[in-house]
């Protein structure tokens, strides 16, 4: 039975005090987990310092194992650890450690001491991956903390109050922590049954979104609004009873949520509501920018009332109006519904594979969501999807490339509208190339502007 020692060293252009405050922050730990692997935390007691607990759920594709950790040998300023009370090694430690640089920078290392179980056949047979696993896993994370820090230095704001509606969604769920871990402070606006984890601290207020009973006291005093509420369009067909669904389920909370708003003593300076570049319908080789009309169709409409729906907040409210593009993120939406059958070898092009296809990482999700809560200038509609659309044929040729897969198998319209129905003329097989020109032009820079990039971000598939 061998020890193995990795170690990942990168160089932060922050404070080395900064850089360990932010570890110290809620929402950290969920911040710098991977989207790749599906990881829950069971327990918590405590922060970084000795003695503080946290056991963990860790799925990655068919494995799923249970880790709990102790934190110890904790350094103000300098250092934690974390080692391993049960789970998957027969023995772990990992040493955060903060070494200053300079005064407006420092060196963050991650030391990691593991061994496998079943001695040497374990390192015969793991050795190797697990290496890999840990240089995707410390990539993604140096990389996410320095862009975050990065960021928000040079915005350069105090610490504000959010709300949140749609908060354990695909979006909500990854901007919570986005935004916590920056120093801000969260709450979240939920539904009768939605269930958070008790390890969640975040303020907690209770709506129907279906009827106007909140308790308006509990409003007052946020900087801004980000509502996300909404029916995922893709869980089903779009029979008669789903499209009620997915109009209802827009127009209703926004309309509720903006009463609520309007008759607040301190409303927020800025709302922040999802829409969809679905509003375009299907477009060709059109460009389309924030000043484009409306499409047609079933998608392009609702997305029009959703839109108007929003507009019913008081003037006094800056109003965005986010026009999401495909976000990227394997915990969810199309990238998780296309990782199978591409891992399979069976991906392709859908249709023509012609089509334009608007995308945009996660993680410029969440930066434009903060940049249109801190951009003075930012109102009305915004486009955000990366600045580089592609064609679907080239987006599966890609995804193909990245996960090491043909991507030569063609799915034909007919069987996508036998398959889908009316979602795959207005989703999958609608073309719609879409430019962010609010977000360029106001000064958002974008962490992923190309594709290959992106996906590599995602996926952990990060080029030698």
């Amino acid at each position: 039975m061998s020890r193995e020692t990795f170690v990942f060293k990168s160089l932060i252009p922050a404070p080395a005090r900064e850089v360990f405050n932010w570890h110290k922050r809620q929402g950290a730990f969920e911040r710098l987990s991977p989207p790749w692997v599906d990881c829950k935390i069971l327990s918590r007691s405590g922060g970084i310092e000795n003695g503080a607990q946290v056991t963990l759920l860790i799925s990655n594709g068919p494995i799923t194992v249970k880790w709990s950790l102790e934190h110890k040998d904790y350094v103000e300023g300098r250092q934690f650890c974390d080692f391993q009370r049960e789970g998957p090694f027969a023995f772990w430690q990992q040493i955060h450690r903060v070494v200053p640089e300079t005064d407006t920078s420092c060196y963050l290392e991650d030391i990691v001491e593991y061994e496998l179980p079943a001695g040497g056949l374990g390192d015969l047979a793991g050795g190797r991956i697990i290496h890999h696993e840990l240089e995707s896993l410390f990539n993604y994370r140096h990389r996410t903390l320095i862009q975050d820090l990065v960021y928000a230095r040079e915005a350069n704001i105090r610490p504000i109050r959010v709300l949140v509606s749609g908060s354990t969604g695909l979006i909500g769920s990854a901007l919570v922590p986005y935004l916590t871990s920056q120093g801000h402070e969260v709450a979240r606006l939920l539904r009768p049954g939605t269930v958070v984890p008790d390890t969640d601290h975040n303020e907690r207020i209770r709506w129907d979104p279906y009827e106007p009973k909140v308790d308006t006291r509990l409003l007052e005093g946020f900087d801004a609004v980000v509502h996300l509420a909404g029916d995922n369009i893709a869980s089903e067909r779009w029979t008669d009873a789903k499209k009620k669904k997915m109009i209802y389920s827009r127009l209703k909370p926004t309309q509720f949520l903006c009463q609520a708003l309007n008759s607040l003593n301190k409303p927020p300076a800025v709302l922040v509501a999802a829409s969809a570049i679905g509003i375009y319908g299907d477009r060709g080789l059109e460009d389309l920018t924030e000043e484009s009309p409306h499409g047609e169709g079933f998608l392009a409409d609702t997305c029009v009332q959703w839109e108007a729906a929003a507009r019913g907040v008081d003037t006094d409210v800056r109003l965005v109006n986010l026009r999401l593009g495909v976000v990227l993120t394997p915990r969810g939406g199309a990238l998780q519904k296309m990782l199978l059958p591409f891992q399979m070898g069976g991906g392709g092009p859908i249709g023509t594979g012609q089509q334009f296809f608007s995308w945009i990482d996660i993680d410029d999700v969440l930066g434009s969501i903060f940049h249109s809560i801190v951009t003075g200038t930012v109102s009305g509609p915004v486009n955000a999807v990366a600045p580089y659309p592609v064609q679907n044929a080239d987006y599966a040729k890609v995804l193909g490339k990245i996960i090491g897969r043909p991507a030569i198998v063609p799915m034909p319209a007919f069987a996508a509208r036998t398959m889908f129905g009316q979602m795959a003329d207005e989703c999958l097989l609608a073309s719609q190339r879409v430019l962010p020109v609010k977000l360029t032009e106001t000064g958002y820079e974008f962490r992923y502007p190309y594709l290959e990039k992106s996906l590599r971000h995602v996926l952990g598939k990060f080029a030698d």
